[in-house]
C-alpha cells in the first residue's frame, strides 16, 4: 500500500489548494513535490503524512511513516522531553526500556516466578526491538546528520532549530518507516551532512515523497516529480506527474508549457475565424443560415475541448528604499567572547564594519556564526568584549528561524507593529514578495517557510534600515525568488553582514570581506572562499 490518495480537496484559510487528485507513491519510489512558494505544497503535504484531515477524499499510508514538518518545534513532543529518550520513542524503545528498568529492580527486590517471567517477557521485547544495538544505531545516524552526541543529555526545548530538525531527522531514520514524507530534509544541513543524507535517499528501499528546492538534491535522489501547479493565489491547483529528475521536469514543463501555448492559440484563432465565416451568412439565404449553423457547431466543439495557455509565472519585483545616512564606521567589535557553559564558542573577535560595506561570516556547523549575528543584533550579550554601533545606526536582524514571527497575527499586523508604514504601502511591500490579496490578512504562522521569508524580508525592506544583518535569508524560497532577492540585495547601497551557505546568492551579492569564524580572522573576499561557503 505505502501512500493511496484518492479524490483528494485540500483547503487552508477557505481557499482551495487542490480538488479530486489522487496520488500514488509504491515501495522504491522516490517523488519531489515542487512549485512556487506559496503554491500550497506544505498544505498537501501536512494531508498526505496525517498531520491535518482533506476537506474531502481518503488517504491511505502504511502504519511504518516518517514524516518530517517543515518546523518540527510545532509538533507534539514536549519542551522538557529528553532528546534520547525521544529518538528511541520512534521504536516505542523508551517505553520498553523503562519497563526493562522497572522490572529489574523488582526482580532484584522480589525474584519470584511472576517476576522473572514479566522480566524476561520485557527483555525480549526490548531485544526484538532492537534495543541492544541501539545506541550504537542512534550514533551512527547522529555523526551522519552532524549533530553532536552531547546533545542527546539534553531536552528538547534546549536545542536550537536546526538542531531540533536534525534530532527529528534521526528519529524517523531510526524508526525505521516504510514510507518518508521528507519537508525541507537538507535545511540546516552542513556539506559533509547533505552529503550523508543525499546517499541515505538514494539507497532507501521504500517509498519517499520530499518537498525541496535543493535542486541538487532533486536531481541526485529523485526519479519522478509532481508539480503542483497553483499561479494564482486564489486558483485551484492541478497535480501534474513527469518521470524523471528535477532537470529533466524542468525540459518536460517547458516543452509542454510551448506545446499547449501553441496549441491554445490555435484554437482561438480557430474559433474566431469559424465564428467570423459565420457571421458573415447569417439573415441571408436558408443554405447559408445552414452553413452558419455548422460552423458555429464547429466552434463550440472546438470550445468544448479548448485548452488554457499557461499561465505566466509571477515574478517577484523588488525594489529597495535607499538606506538612511550613517556615519562613516557603522560598527566596532572589539574582544569579543562567548561561551555556553564550558564550552567557548569564540574568543577575542574583532572587526569593524564601514559604511556600505558587505562583511560575510563564514565557517563550519557550531563556528559561532548565528550567534556572533545575534550578539550585534543585541539579541544575545557577550561574555566579555563590546560591540558599538554608530549613533545613526538603524540595524534590521533577520533571523533563520523566524523568531519575530508570531502565531496569531496577520500578516499586515506584523508589518504595521514592525514598521512606520501604514496598511496602504504594507500592502504595496507584501505584494512586491508575492504576498498579496487575502493572504495579507492570513495568520503569518500558517504561511509556509518560503512565504515566512518574504515576509520577514518584507519587514526589513519597509524598517528603514541601514544595517542589514541576515542569518540565511534565502533558506526555504524557490529557485526564482532566490535569484530576485540576491539581485536585489546586491544593488542596495546600505551596509550588511550576511551568514550564507548559498553559493549562488553570496556569489550575486559579491562581499568586500570575509569574517572566519571561530578563529575570528579576518580578510578580502575572494572566489576561493566559495568552497567554505558551501560546506558551511
Amino acid at each position: 500500500m505505502t501512500l493511496i490518495a484518492r479524490d483528494l480537496v485540500v483547503e487552508i484559510g477557505g481557499k482551495t489548494i487542490v480538488s479530486g487528485v489522487s496520488v500514488d507513491v509504491r515501495p522504491g519510489d522516490k517523488v519531489g513535490l515542487v512549485g512556487r512558494n506559496g503554491a500550497g505544497k506544505t498544505t498537501l503535504f501536512k494531508v498526505l503524512g496525517g498531520a491535518s484531515a482533506p476537506r474531502g477524499g481518503t488517504v491511505r499510508r502504511s502504519e511504518a511513516t516518517g514524516y518530517l514538518s517543515q518546523d518540527p518545534r510545532a509538533d507534539p513532543a514536549a519542551p522538557d522531553t529528553n532528546c534520547l529518550s525521544h529518538v528511541l520513542s520512534g521504536r516505542g524503545l523508551d517505553v520498553a526500556s523503562t519497563r526493562l528498568e522497572k522490572l529489574t529492580r523488582a526482580l532484584e527486590e522480589d525474584p519470584s516466578e511472576a517476576n522473572i517471567l514479566a522480566f524476561t517477557d520485557a527483555q525480549e521485547a526490548f531485544e526484538r526491538l532492537g534495543g541492544y544495538a541501539a545506541e550504537g544505531e542512534v550514533h551512527r545516524l547522529l555523526a551522519g546528520l552532524a549533530l553532536s552526541p552531547d546533545r542527546l543529555e539534553l531536552t528538547i526545548g534546549a536545542l536550537s532549530g536546526g538542531e531540533r530538525r536534525r534530532l527529528e531527522l534521526v528519529r524517523i531514520l531510526f524508526a525505521g518507516s516504510e514510507l518518508l514524507l521528507l519537508d525541507e530534509p537538507t535545511n540546516h544541513l552542513d556539506a559533509d551532512a547533505r552529503d550523508w543524507m543525499l546517499q541515505y535517499m538514494r539507497t532507501y528501499r521504500g517509498a519517499l515523497l520530499v518537498i525541496s528546492h535543493d535542486l541538487g538534491l532533486l536531481d541526485d535522489a529523485i526519479t519522478r516529480v509532481l508539480h503542483l501547479d497553483r499561479e494564482q493565489e486564489e486558483a485551484t491547483g492541478e497535480l501534474i506527474e513527469y518521470r524523471g529528475s528535477y532537470s529533466q521536469y524542468i525540459k518536460a514543463r517547458e516543452e509542454d508549457e510551448i506545446r499547449l501555448g501553441a496549441l491554445a492559440s490555435r484554437q482561438t484563432k480557430e474559433i474566431a475565424r469559424l465564428t467570423a465565416q459565420a457571421d458573415t451568412m447569417r439573415g441571408q439565404t436558408a443554405k447559408r443560415a445552414r452553413v452558419a449553423k455548422n460552423l458555429d457547431a464547429r466552434a463550440k466543439r472546438i470550445e468544448a475541448t479548448k485548452v488554457d495557455a499557461p499561465t505566466k509565472r509571477r515574478k517577484l519585483d523588488l525594489r529597495l528604499p535607499d538606506p538612511p545616512p550613517v556615519g562613516r564606521t557603522v560598527l566596532e567589535a572589539s574582544g569579543v567572547h562567548k561561551s555556553y557553559g564550558s564550552l567557548d564558542v569564540f574568543e577575542d573577535v574583532s572587526f569593524d564594519l564601514g559604511r556600505g560595506e558587505r562583511l560575510l561570516i563564514i565557517g563550519l556547523n557550531g563556528a559561532g556564526k548565528t550567534t556572533l549575528l545575534k550578539i550585534i543584533a543585541e539579541r544575545v550579550s557577550p561574555d566579555l568584549g563590546k560591540v558599538l554601533l554608530d549613533a545613526r545606526a538603524r540595524p534590521g536582524y533577520y533571523a533563520q528561524e523566524h523568531e519575530g514571527i508570531t502565531a496569531g497575527r496577520s500578516l499586515l499586523e506584523h508589518m504595521c507593529e514592525n514598521t512606520s508604514i501604514g496598511e496602504q504601502q504594507s500592502r504595496g511591500v507584501l505584494g512586491m514578495f508575492g504576498l498579496s490579496g487575502n493572504k495579507v490578512v492570513q495568520d503569518a504562522a500558517t504561511l509556509s517557510g518560503g512565504e515566512k521569508t518574504k515576509l520577514a524580508l518584507a519587514q526589513l525592506v519597509a524598517g528603514g534600515h541601514n544595517l542589514l544583518l541576515l542569518d540565511e535569508p534565502t533558506n526555504n524560497l524557490d529557485p526564482a525568488s532566490r535569484t530576485a532577492i540576491g539581485e536585489a540585495l546586491s544593488g542596495w547601497p546600505g551596509t550588511m553582514v550576511v551568514v550564507s551557505h548559498d553559493v549562488e546568492f553570496v556569489r550575486c551579492l559579491q562581499p568586500d570581506r570575509a569574517l572566519t569564524m571561530p578563529e575570528g580572522t579576518l580578510d578580502h573576499f575572494d572566489e576561493e572562499m566559495l568552497e567554505l561557503v558551501e560546506l558551511a
